[in-house]
């Protein structure tokens, strides 16, 4: 078991599972996105970054595999990141000692970090709601509904909040606020894009990036995207058996090299499996795993 609590968070990892919770401070994105279980099939690689004052433990994910990182599309701010952790200065040892692990895992298990084709996380429970700006969204696995405040255009309060179902969206699409442009929360009718701005469409909330609090918009995306059609049955695989959810068609991963290698990555998983079992003590698993990894 590899573990680091900081401030910012606790990660741990028991060699199947990472497993993240956010500190109680942490940004509005994380904590309403709570505690998050990352299967290892669906990690791509993990770094440590290093600066003066600690550093920043970073989990890459395959592409796909995330529902709130599918939504985002590489927008998301880095304190709004779920899979970044800062690091105090004085932990930097165990967080390279936590990257060594998963890194480990993921070359005894032979995880392929190329994208999926499915998602492999679960995302926001239900129901979710975020935003800011001039509404809040909220979902509940069935029905958006939009309801405006005091700030928002009368073309959007003279109709009163706005509901629909989950069977009248095609889309749906998440910005921030960047610079002096404004963001949004816009959902797709299924008869068709609406040409109106955000701010005057009664399927968008308008974000104007004023506090944190408005990216929470991004978790009601993420929960809409992986129920829209074609998202819906590998949502209820994931539902009914998370951990034993695998890509319909994986990656191939690249075959070792024959010989002594072979042989090594077979020691280095019988090492991980007498650890799991008990047989080894951390000590001496951590000691025989590097003696073969010298040997590679």
């Amino acid at each position: 078991m590899a573990e680091i609590i900081q401030r910012d968070g606790t990660w741990t990892f028991d060699g199947d599972t990472v497993r993240i919770v956010p500190g109680g401070k942490a940004h509005p994105v994380r904590q309403e996105l709570g505690e998050t279980a990352v299967p290892l099939q669906a990690v791509a690689g993990i770094s440590f970054e290093p600066d003066r004052k600690g550093g920043r433990l970073r989990l890459r994910l395959r592409g796909g595999a995330c529902p709130v990182l599918r939504a985002a599309d590489g927008r998301l701010k880095d304190g709004a990141d779920p899979y970044l952790l800062t690091v105090e200065k004085d932990r930097t040892g165990v967080a390279e000692y936590f990257v060594d692990e998963v890194r480990n895992a993921l070359l005894i298990e032979q995880v392929p970090d190329g994208p999926v084709d499915r998602f492999l996380l679960p995302g926001p429970s239900l129901p979710v709601s975020g935003g800011g700006g001039d509404g809040t969204a909220s979902f509940d696995g069935e029905s958006v509904r939009l309801t405006w405040n005091w700030k928002a255009e009368e073309s959007k309060t003279a109709g009163g909040p706005s509901t629909f179902p989950l069977s009248r969206i095609a889309g749906v699409r998440w910005m921030p606020s960047i610079g002096l442009e404004n963001g949004y929360l816009r959902f797709e009718p299924v008869e068709g894009p609406v040409s109106a701005p955000p701010k005057y469409d009664t399927y968008a909330l308008d974000l104007w990036g004023i506090s944190k609090k408005e990216y929470t918009a991004v978790l009601v995306a993420a929960a809409v995207l992986m129920r829209l059609p074609g998202a819906r049955a590998a949502l209820d695989a994931l539902e009914a058996a998370p951990a034993l959810v695998k890509t319909a068609d994986p990656v191939p991963a690249a075959a070792p090299p024959a010989g002594d290698h072979d042989t090594l990555l077979r020691r280095l998983r019988e090492l991980g499996e007498l650890h799991r079992a008990g047989v080894l003590t951390d000590e001496e698993f951590s000691t025989a795993k590097q003696a073969v990894l010298r040997s590679m």
